[in-house]
């Protein structure tokens, strides 16, 4: 695992390596066991090595045998063992024992398509020397990151934002569109970052740069037909049998390997499964908060207790916040609000502490159609089939049942989803992460922001974004709809930047067996039953490894790594939060105080729950901060 940067001119001038150090360094912790360079006429590549395998000569850039390719990667092929057997087989000579080097002579054989071949996580930059090209790629479900602009006729690229802005020779313009995109979705959505004319390569997609000209493709697509016909007891035999071999695969490291266990399904299947394989303890590693409604620090210990693993915990508390999320924020490098990336940031240091690469079980829920939004969606869809007179005495109702402060999310009240949900226009029933979500509305969006900026903005842009991927016809249902819009977006743009960066930031390489694309592949073409049943997510999962899991862990609901920041926000970080939002030089910019005011006292006052909303705004006022921000 690796950062990875680099430099291409269409004039085919030298790169200066003063360059390349200077991106370099602000990817050190990403790659502390060394450095590498290579330069030509027209590219300079460099990168920063966390070694995991063929420690003692992996390092890299790597070239093929006439020297004629060079490559850095960031990632792992956890196929490599049989791809270097198929390459050997055709002739192939290999100098050193990594993955990296298979991908060199898999683009001898089959060009761009060399992506295609790889299994696991992966970035990478290859230098065709005769054609004078640059190829870069990412993995197909977008574990690993890669950021690309063209300034002055010169590629600029780099695992992390930090490191392409250090070194352009023209500093970008805040992208309003996309902070206005982040109000909504609590991340910046690929392709866009929070700087005009500055881009994320999306997943699975490659970019060619010759001549001058940068050209992207799509190179692989996630399908949910035709459905699986076989019988349900066949399925879940063929699910344990794909799941382990996903699990085992990313077992191999030179170095020492452990799991992070949230006590939730997932991670802990992937948790049993890997105490299968291993000859001695898994060693874990799990976050919890002084607040024990908030906690599943005891399911976890049940688990680590059923497999006897070392097992190792962090407790986190509101003191830790403030610090922390200047440090996760400068490791995005863009504005980010899922407040879940500071446990995980905790976790990976103490993971650090012990291991070197962990195994998680991200990509679960939207393989398997983990979230509550998912058996929501059905009631809700008969719920806006309903006439308008029979609906607006149906919301009392229910609020006479149920105990309500508006604006929570579901989950807290299914009230206010309804409510929610009779405000939307149609574009926004469609995406349910919009549905259910408690961010930012087009109608606070609009209220929110100064008017002299509302002329550039589509206050129906975060809609429309997801409404693209909904739309999409690789999905037919609506459940299939949902799974794949939230495989690309909600999952790349929040869960895997924060996956790879809270991971990073403390040298540690995360694993996701559940991201597997052949698993996900797989999974994608399950009948809907298979998935949620009444009102229980990832049933054929939970059946299939029921007798693997401890009592209470199989029928638990989705948690995560959710923290109090309602009620942290009310209480004892109420004045962190407003001393930074009153004073931030993007939010008293771009935003009217007075609505952040009334947003605020309203919070503070019980009368409604904005805690995630002042949370996605202290984010983005602390990221703004160092910022020259534009009037």
């Amino acid at each position: 695992m690796c950062g990875i940067c680099g430099i291409a001119p269409a004039d085919k001038l030298p790169v200066e390596r003063r360059q390349l150090e200077a991106m370099n360094a602000c990817l050190h912790h990403r790659g502390p066991d060394g450095d590498g360079f290579y330069t030509s006429e027209g590219v300079g590549l460099a990168m920063r090595r966390l070694a995991i395998i063929d420690v003692a000569g992996g390092d890299q850039p790597i070239a093929n045998e006439d020297e004629t390719l060079w490559i850095v990667y960031n990632g792992e092929s956890y196929n490599y063992p049989a791809l270097r057997a198929e390459l050997e087989a055709r002739g192939h000579h290999f100098r050193t024992q990594t993955d990296t080097e298979c991908i060199l002579h898999l683009y001898e054989d089959f060009g761009d398509d060399c992506a295609s071949h790889l299994r696991g996580q992966a970035a990478f930059a290859l230098w065709d020397e005769k054609q004078k090209r640059v190829l870069l790629a990412r993995d197909r479900l977008g574990q690993k990151p890669l950021y690309y602009t063209v300034q002055d006729d010169t590629l600029y690229f780099a695992s992390e934002l930090p490191a392409l802005l250090r070194v352009l020779p023209h500093t970008p313009d805040i992208h309003l569109p996309a902070i206005d995109l982040y109000l909504s979705l609590q991340y910046v959505p690929e392709p866009l970052t929070p700087y005009e004319g500055i881009f994320k390569l999306p997943p699975a997609h490659r970019a060619v740069w010759q001549n001058g000209e940068l050209s992207i493709e799509r190179y692989w697509q996630l399908e949910y037909e035709p459905k699986h016909t076989d019988s349900e007891q066949d399925l879940i035999v063929e699910l344990g049998a794909r799941l382990r071999q996903a699990v085992y695969m990313r077992l191999i490291s030179e170095v020492p390997l452990g799991a992070h266990l949230s006590g939730g399904i997932d991670s802990s299947i992937i948790v049993a499964l890997m105490s299968e394989k291993t000859s001695g303890p898994v060693k874990t590693f799990s976050v919890g908060f002084e607040e024990t409604n908030f906690s599943e620090l005891p399911y976890a210990r049940a688990v680590a207790e059923r497999y006897a693993t070392d097992h190792h915990e962090f407790t986190l508390s509101f003191g830790d916040i403030p610090a922390t999320l200047e440090h996760v924020l400068s490791h995005v490098g863009e504005p980010f609000a899922d407040p879940s990336a500071l446990p995980l940031y905790h976790l990976s240091r103490l993971t650090r502490e012990h291991v070197t690469v962990a195994l998680n079980g991200d990509g679960g829920d939207e393989a398997f159609a983990g979230y509550q939004r998912y058996w929501l969606d059905p009631l809700a869809n008969n719920y806006l089939k309903l006439p308008g007179f029979v609906t607006r005495g149906l919301v009392p109702a229910f609020a006479n049942l149920l105990p309500d402060r508006a604006d929570r999310p579901v989950g807290g009240s299914l009230v206010n989803g309804l409510k929610r949900l009779e405000q939307l226009p149609a574009i926004d029933r469609r995406a349910s992460i919009l549905r259910w979500g408690s961010y930012f509305s087009p109608q606070h969006r609009a209220g929110l922001w100064q008017s002299e900026y509302q002329y550039a903005l589509d206050m129906q842009g975060p809609e429309s974004y997801l409404g693209t991927h909904f739309d999409s016809p690789y999905a037919n249902s609506f459940m299939d709809r949902t799974l794949y819009t939230d495989i690309h977006s909600y999952l790349p743009g929040d869960l895997l930047v924060k996956a790879d960066r809270m991971t990073m930031a403390h040298s540690v390489e995360g694993r996701s067996p559940f991201l597997d694309h052949e698993v996900m592949a797989w999974a994608a073409r399950l009948p809907e039953n298979l998935k949620v049943r009444g009102r229980t997510g990832k049933y054929l999962l939970r059946k299939t490894f029921a007798d693997l899991l401890p009592d209470g862990i199989t029928g638990r609901g989705k948690q995560g790594f959710g923290i109090p920041i309602g009620a942290w926000l009310r209480g004892p970080l109420g004045d962190w939060a407003r001393e930074l939002l009153y004073s931030s030089p993007g939010i008293t910019t771009w935003f009217r105080r007075t609505a952040i005011e009334e947003l605020f006292e309203q919070h503070q006052k019980g009368q409604y729950d904005h805690g995630k909303r002042l949370w996605a705004l202290a984010c983005l006022a602390l990221w703004a901060q160092p910022l020259h921000i534009k009037k």
